[in-house]
């Protein structure tokens, strides 16, 4: 009886043992089903295809098909589809290339695939594709797929890094260009007077002045580099902020783009030298604005005002970032002209005429007699003007005004140029206030100067006459 049950046990083990055999021969023949490859396994032609769409978590349906118009989105077709998305995104399945196969799969769900974390859809007029996105593989973190044949892939591209998981990440948006060659910039609304653009102009007297204001019967200068950095604000704006892709006219108005705050044209030449008009619709939410307007009459804290940007005819609106628009908006002459209260080049300068404290003192660059080498001159007597030359530049406009001087003069200079068209700048500085000075060009008052600024000039000055 003893001997019986031993051999019932002897009998159980060996059953046992063949089993876990059997169960480890199965699982390595599964193992060697797992390869190593670089075949491709999918080509699909990106024009083929007419119909894409995607899951992915809990992330949204995304549903996009073509007509003889280009792409358009399922649930609106009004909805501006950029072109270049779609074929950024059909391009990776043109040869879908994979890193290792698991062939003949009967448990889908160990790979993730039994309940996948998405699926993208692709449709040519003659098939559809699905494929099935699943977990990650625990050793090298790749992503595995399933596209319908019967086995499982890794991918080291995995498909969801170009997926878009917001609408948002498929328009269109508008496009600022560069403008190399501008002819004019017109404003209309809050600003309205035009900027042309003409080289060698008689109504400068610095030649790198180059852009110009048609005010009345006048061509007024403007300082080249502020009107660059405002062009190219418009040319580096970050258009991706939209509040809407498809303003309806009451959209419009509630944003104040029905009638925009400032309206800016600019025609210009593009790199083929073809003749081009782009239109800048700005504004600011108008009921903020008059919340804006009323806290601060009240002395409250101020709330913010949402500010908005809209490309000519575009159905889509832009919220526009503060410093932006406060850039775009300073488009006064005052914004764009000149700072400095004398911005001639140095070389041109033949003279200076000074007056300070009544008394009168002249500086030349020429030479009265032939024994004498080139250079500045107080009399006979060479002399180093460099820091009256860097006072001269450091004048600078702290704020424009009209008002008319009621207070001492400071000083005053009458710069003679090597310029047909201003043969001389007559600037006369009085005081205003303990920190501010007056400046008088040619007889017209100018700007609020920076009162220290003026006495590094008249020190400069008693530099070159006192020594």
């Amino acid at each position: 009886m003893k001997r019986s049950k031993r051999i019932i046990v002897l009998l159980a083990v060996l059953a046992v043992a063949c089993i876990a055999t059997l169960a480890l021969t199965q699982y390595e023949e599964k193992q060697e089903q797992i390869k190593n490859s670089d075949a491709i396994v999918l080509e699909l032609p990106s024009n083929t295809v007419e119909a894409l769409s995607w899951e992915y978590t809990n992330d949204g349906n995304l549903a996009f098909h073509k007509t003889d118009s280009g792409w358009l989105y399922d649930d609106d077709e009004a909805f501006p589809v950029s072109e270049e998305k779609i074929t950024g995104i059909l391009s990776h399945f043109e040869a879908f290339g994979v890193s290792f196969i698991i062939e003949n799969v009967d448990d889908y769900s160990q790979y993730g695939l039994e309940d996948p974390q998405g699926v993208i859809h692709l449709s040519t007029a003659e098939e559809s594709f699905d494929i099935k996105l699943g977990s990650y593989s625990k050793m090298d973190e790749k992503r595995y797929v399933d596209i319908g044949d019967g086995n499982v892939y890794l991918v080291s591209d995995d498909p969801v890094d170009y997926l878009e998981a917001e609408l948002s990440g498929m328009i269109q948006h508008d496009e600022t260009p560069a403008f190399p060659n501008v002819a004019d910039i017109t404003f209309s609304g809050s600003e309205n007077y035009t900027i042309v653009m003409t080289e060698d102009s008689p109504n400068t007297y610095n030649g790198e002045d180059i852009y110009f204001a048609q005010l009345g019967s006048q061509e007024l200068p403007l300082d080249t580099d502020a009107v660059t950095d405002y062009l190219d604000t418009f040319s580096s704006l970050d258009l991706v902020n939209y509040v809407t892709y498809n303003a309806t006219p009451e959209e419009l108005e509630s944003y104040g783009l029905d009638e925009p705050e400032l309206s800016v044209t600019i025609r210009y030449t593009d790199a083929d030298g073809i003749s081009e008009t782009c239109i800048f619709h700005i504004s600011r939410n108008p009921e903020e604005l008059a919340a804006y307007e009323a806290a601060e009459e009240a002395g409250e804290s101020l709330p913010d005002v949402t500010k908005y940007i809209r490309i000519g005819d575009s159905q889509i609106v832009y919220e526009l970032e503060n410093w932006d628009y406060a850039t775009l908006s300073g488009a006064a002459y005052d914004d764009l002209r000149h700072r400095e209260i004398i911005w001639a080049d140095f070389d041109t300068v033949t003279r200076i005429d000074i007056t300070l404290e009544d008394e009168h003192h002249t500086l030349t660059s020429i030479s009265e007699q032939e024994d004498m080498e080139d250079g500045w001159y107080y009399g006979e007597e060479a002399v180093d003007i460099s820091d009256l030359q860097s006072a001269l530049k450091s004048l600078s406009a702290d704020s424009f005004t009209d008002e008319k001087p009621s207070a001492k003069e400071e000083i005053s200079l009458t710069v003679y140029l090597d310029n047909a068209n201003f043969p001389q700048v007559n600037i006369q500085l009085f005081r205003y206030d303990g920190s501010l000075c007056l400046a008088v060009v040619d007889g017209d008052t100018v700007a609020l100067v920076d009162r220290s600024a003026v006495m590094e000039l008249v020190e400069s000055v008693q530099a070159i006459v006192l020594n």
